[in-house]
């Protein structure tokens, strides 16, 4: 099969100040206080590779674990086995939480025949730390730490021909965006600094993100981006519609956008 990229939609979570992920359908709104979060991963498969850009929140959710990727990838014809590369634009746990599982009581591999990209300098940040969030994710960060194909990414790095890693911090202090350009196909992940759909129209400045005036800013150059090089936008926490072309922008109204759907993307 020819090049293709697909959303391997994880789940729809109302995630409170507790920092629990309560699974809820796709269409409920979250719990009074609560921000209401999709997950998606999303695969690029070639005739030579199969990426990952970021992996989901693997069992760190509820009612979640490796079983729903696998489903997803056994839907496409694939396996767990067969992703070559992840690259992970940054190191919350609902972004990486999927890369090991305790299935059988024990910390394994998700992927285990897989490359983990991460940046270098906020893995060394991470793994400092006396604590990743509590003690079962500290042990989850410690077994990847041991176990993982781990490979570092300076802040502006191209590990493949067509893939292309840049530092933009903002939503956290090593975000990174995540391109793929093999002439024909261009996609663009930038984690929460492009998070849903109705970010590329929205101008604020999130009280959550690490350095909030810098996200904003590179919200605003990634889209221009997207917009004037054809990226097909890839945003982790859409509910409806993660893959998006930008078509036109108007100064009154912003950009319009046209949905990739997996078929069209085939």
């Amino acid at each position: 099969m020819k090049t293709y990229a697909t959303p391997l939609y994880e789940g729809t979570f109302s995630v409170g100040l507790d920092k629990k992920f309560v699974r809820i359908d796709r269409d409920d709104p979250p719990a009074k206080g609560a921000l209401k979060l999709s997950l998606n991963p999303f695969l690029i498969h070639t005739p030579e590779r199969n990426y990952l850009f970021d992996c989901g929140i693997g069992e760190f959710g509820e009612d979640t674990g490796p079983e729903i990727v696998r489903q997803n990838l056994e839907a496409l014809g694939l396996t767990e086995f067969d992703i070559t590369d992840i690259f992970v634009s940054h190191l919350h746990y609902d972004h990486i939480g999927g890369l090991a599982h305790r299935e059988n009581g024990y910390w394994e591999l998700t992927f285990p025949e897989a490359k983990i990209w991460v940046s270098e300098k906020g893995w060394k940040k991470v793994t400092e730390k006396e604590e990743y969030y509590d003690e079962e994710k500290t042990e989850f960060i410690s077994f990847l730490d041991a176990k993982a194909d781990l490979h570092f990414l300076k802040e502006e790095d191209q590990p493949y021909p067509e893939i292309k890693v840049r530092k933009i911090g903002g939503h956290t202090e090593f975000h990174q965006v995540l391109l793929f350009d093999d002439g024909e196909h261009k996609y663009l992940q930038a984690g929460d600094v492009i998070g849903t759909k109705g970010a590329v129209n929205r101008k604020y400045a999130a009280k959550y993100d690490f350095e909030p005036k810098v996200s904003q800013q590179r919200r605003e150059e990634l889209t221009k981006l997207a917009l004037d090089e054809g990226f097909v936008i890839m945003s982790y926490h859409e509910d409806k519609h993660p893959m998006y072309k930008l078509t036109s922008y108007d100064d009154k109204t912003g950009y319009s956008t046209e949905n990739i759907e997996f078929n069209e993307s085939a």
